[in-house]
């Protein structure tokens, strides 16, 4: 029997936007080869996707039995909790660095290293939390970039609600969203409990009005992992069957 598990392997890559080095976790499909074009999926909270979330395992599944089409998953796993806020969090003082970094530097440096698409629909975000919403921000304001975007509980503020509210190409972002029903008292980073369920079902009206290409879910669980990982499977195949 062929070996049918991708391999991911560790870059180093260094961010003028950023100022630092960034580790990236590149996911490559047991069947890769330069022959082929991949679609590609960028996840924030990367190490998390890979382990928590057993994404790679997810996708090898997928790919064997033919349900998705050829993706590369590029990881970006964060330092610590400070980090990730102040880079994903739309007040965070490096957000915009940040989605340049995705956007300018990680972009053309996939398109150049891999048989990659070039094109927005050929470009996916995932996150969950606080990595969806930097997610969504970065598709939002590169439509041409990123042409999918997946959400697994987004922290939904005004800043979010407004960037969708000034979309004006809807059609340019396909976008898979998901909440669960329980998600009514998350403990944030900055230690606040916050109603998440709320502000995401408002969140979903807007998507609907506006006319974006969309699929919505509320599972019935809390603000986990429990919840996130089971979910990717339906996520993939929405996204790249």
């Amino acid at each position: 029997m062929e070996n049918s598990r991708g391999s991911i392997k560790d870059v180093t890559f260094s961010s003028k936007e950023l100022g630092e080095d960034v580790e990236l976790l590149i996911y490559l499909p047991a069947t890769f080869t330069p022959l082929y074009k991949y679609s590609i999926l960028i996840a924030p909270d990367g190490k998390d996707y890979f382990q928590l979330g057993r994404i790679g395992r997810t996708a090898d599944e997928l790919l064997k039995n033919r349900e998705i089409e050829n993706i590369i998953i590029v990881g970006i796993p964060y330092k610590n909790v400070e980090d990730r806020w102040k880079k994903y969090h739309p007040n965070g003082e490096q957000n915009k660095a940040f989605i340049r970094f995705l956007a300018h530097e990680l972009v053309p440096y996939l398109d150049q290293e891999f048989p990659t698409y070039q094109m927005g629909m050929g470009r996916a975000l995932i996150g969950d939390s606080l990595a969806a919403t930097v997610s969504l921000m970065a598709a939002l304001e590169y439509p041409h970039t990123f042409g999918k975007v997946m959400l697994q509980s987004p922290m939904v503020d005004e800043k979010v609600m407004n960037a969708v509210k000034e979309v004006t190409q809807p059609h340019l972002t396909s976008i898979y969203h998901v909440i669960g029903k329980q998600e009514t008292a998350v403990q944030t980073t900055k230690k606040e409990e916050k109603d998440f369920l709320t502000p995401n079902r408002e969140l979903s009206k807007l998507f609907s009005e506006k006319g974006f290409p969309y699929f919505y879910d509320e599972f019935d669980g809390d603000h986990t992992w429990t919840h996130w990982q089971p979910d990717l499977k339906r996520a993939l195949k929405k996204m790249f069957s």
